[in-house]
């Protein structure tokens, strides 16, 4: 008994290890034909690789696209802060100019007119040199007042204008190119308030008060 027992327990661990294998090679089967459905044919990774490399030279041109304009503008607004910062000479002529102006131990005697005429040819020297490099400054007397070219500090009464007209230039502004430097700062015109006579304002308010 015990010996058929023993022969009935191999038997039934053989059949089980052959059953195991018989499922292990059916879905090794499946997975190859799996993987042979999955596998494209010639054209299909031809035209793949042909994707991939339109792609690849799509992303190159856009690259090279970018490096030119940031050489352009490097080239073209390269001295830009430099500009910028030179403005400041111009400023510093102007105040000197002023102050000399008013002051009174040398007014109307010739020495003050030969330095102020000296302070001229260098300002329009450096305008000169300014517009070679194309930095041109930005009109504003008489102009309407563009937010984008002026800033402005303060108002003026003048009826002799329309509303927004710039009257005064307090520190001059820039162009270079298309790029603003800075801008120029200004005073513009606005009306007058004419205050009404006592008698009319009387009787404005007695008119609002029949009607209530």
């Amino acid at each position: 008994m015990e010996k058929e027992e023993l022969q009935n327990k191999e038997d039934q661990n053989l059949t089980d290890e052959n059953s195991e294998l018989s499922t292990d090679k059916q879905a090794s089967v499946e997975t190859g034909k799996k993987e042979e459905e999955e596998q494209l044919s010639p054209e299909d990774e031809i035209e793949n690789l042909k994707d991939k490399v339109a792609r690849t030279f799509a992303e190159m041109e856009n690259q090279r696209r970018r490096f030119e304009k940031e050489k352009d503008e490097a080239f073209e607004y390269g001295g830009f802060s430099f500009a910028r910062e030179t403005l400041n000479l111009l400023d510093n002529l102007e105040r000197s100019k002023q102050t000399l102006e008013s002051d009174e131990t040398i007014k109307d005697k010739d020495t003050l007119k030969k330095l102020i005429g000296h302070i001229d040819i260098i300002n329009k020297d450096m305008i000169s040199i300014f517009k070679k490099n194309n930095i041109e400054p930005i009109k504003a007397i008489n102009e309407k007042l563009d937010p984008n070219l002026h800033q402005a500090m303060m108002e003026v009464e003048d009826d002799t204008k329309d509303q927004g007209t710039i009257v005064q230039e307090i520190q001059k502004g820039f162009m270079m190119k298309d790029r603003l430097l800075r801008p120029s700062l200004v005073a513009v015109s606005k009306k007058k308030v004419v205050d009404k006579p006592n008698n009319q304002k009387n009787q404005e308010n007695e008119g609002k008060e029949a009607k209530n």
